[in-house]
């Protein structure tokens, strides 16, 4: 009786839930999907966990150039004689957080009366003298009336400053000083060090997870419309319409696919929308012949037959009925598409028609740093290009997990008895 009572429930069960059954059971395919979700979380969190929240973490500091993993670097920051921006949680997770203030690397720092005299860094490692710059302690801490300059009054240890909204302030040395020891003078570590151009590397890093990701996701949707609509027509309809669908897709098929893109990319001009719209306009093929294949399998079924013969328009049965029926393997292909399309845009950025700089790709960071391979620096290649491998292999994976769990054919589920 518990035999047939798990049996029952087991045939139960519907088609997604045995699927999601067997999909769980393939510990690579699962592991896939964790690195999936990782790099998913990561890019809609965005500049929130980047150690460097400018816009697309271009922070440059010429001085901290090719700074090795774990560097730290003194930073001063003074604030801008200007009315102060505030930025939104929002605001700054998608698009960056705006600073009001101005920040310089220092190798030392000393205070002389109402002034703070900092030894600016030079990117050696005894600093070989650098310049000493003076900023006034008000200038630092608050946002100035550029136009009136603070008075010191020696006697009283005090500073006098007129702020951005034209209100007068007193405030003490001391007090300056204290307040920029705790808030102005920062200590910041580039775990995975810096590039060429002193850029902190793994906000780099972590930006560019929105580029893969955006770049995969619209072009496998461009793809999935347009090859769906192909295919099923051209399976659907049959004759005439089959045979011109099936001339452009042999035409497009034939085309080298980097080609295509750098073709379509020059066509269309460089920039990240132009790769999403020209990687999408060539992975439709496959999806197309994927489409066409099921659906001249699927439209002599007798559940189609009845729909014609109920009256049912071919649009509605095409949409509400058989490709429902297909949707398996397109979703497969999705995830193999998705991988594609990540090395392609990685392909195209590190040719230079790409993702253009300043924005963050993992393929114009390898381009970039690939001189450095064959010296001492070679991980800032290194590293971007592991992260593509490890995101095209995540898919992958998923995509062979969905492939097996979807073939209705290595149907193996058993119930368990006791």
């Amino acid at each position: 009786m518990l035999f047939k009572k798990k049996r029952i429930d087991f045939e139960s069960e519907s088609l997604s839930a045995i699927t999601w059954r067997r999909f769980k059971r393939n510990k690579l395919s699962m592991l896939g999907l964790i690195v999936i979700v990782i790099t998913f979380i990561i890019s809609v969190l965005g500049y929130t966990i980047c150690p460097d929240p400018s816009p697309y973490a271009n922070d440059q500091k010429p001085e901290l150039h090719v700074k090795t993993p774990g560097f730290v670097s003194k930073v001063l920051l003074v604030n801008k004689n200007e009315k102060p921006v505030e930025t939104g949680f929002f605001e700054k997770m998608f698009v960056g957080e705006t600073f009001n203030y101005n920040s310089y690397t220092v190798y030392n720092y000393f205070f002389k009366g109402d002034v703070i005299l900092v030894e600016e860094y030079t990117g050696n490692t005894e600093n070989n003298k650098g310049t000493i710059s003076k900023y006034k302690l008000a200038d630092v801490v608050y946002h100035l009336n550029p136009a009136i300059q603070p008075t010191y009054d020696t006697l009283k240890g005090t500073v006098t400053f007129t702020d951005y909204k034209n209100e007068v302030q007193t405030k003490g040395i001391v007090e300056l000083r204290n307040e920029i020891q705790k808030n102005h003078i920062k200590y910041r570590t580039h775990y995975l060090g810096t590039d060429k151009l002193g850029r902190d590397l793994l906000s780099r890093l972590l930006i560019g997870t929105r580029i893969s990701l955006s770049v995969g996701m619209i072009s496998v949707l461009i793809s999935i419309v347009i090859g769906i609509l192909l295919g099923a027509m051209a399976g659907y309809y049959r004759g005439k319409v089959d045979a011109a669908i099936m001339w452009l897709i042999n035409v497009v098929w034939s085309l080298p696919t980097l080609l295509l893109v750098i073709a379509i990319t020059l066509i269309l001009g460089k920039g990240i929308v132009q790769v999403f719209i020209a990687v999408g306009l060539t992975m439709w093929v496959e999806v197309a012949r994927i489409v066409r294949g099921q659906i001249l399998s699927i439209r002599e079924k007798e559940f189609v037959e009845a729909g014609r013969a109920l009256g049912f328009k071919n649009m509605r049965i095409i949409l509400r009925h058989i490709l429902p029926n297909v949707m398996g393997p397109v979703v497969v292909m999705a995830a193999s598409n998705f991988a594609a399309a990540i090395l392609t845009e990685a392909g195209l950025s590190y040719l230079g028609i790409g993702a253009q700089p300043p924005v963050p790709s993992w393929g114009e960071m390898t381009s970039t740093h690939h001189g450095y391979i064959l010296m001492d620096k070679a991980y800032l290649a290194f590293i971007p290009g592991i992260a593509i491998m490890i995101l095209v292999l995540a898919f992958m994976l998923v995509g062979n997990g969905l492939r097996d769990a979807l073939d209705t054919r290595s149907m193996d589920d058993k119930p368990i008895s006791n």
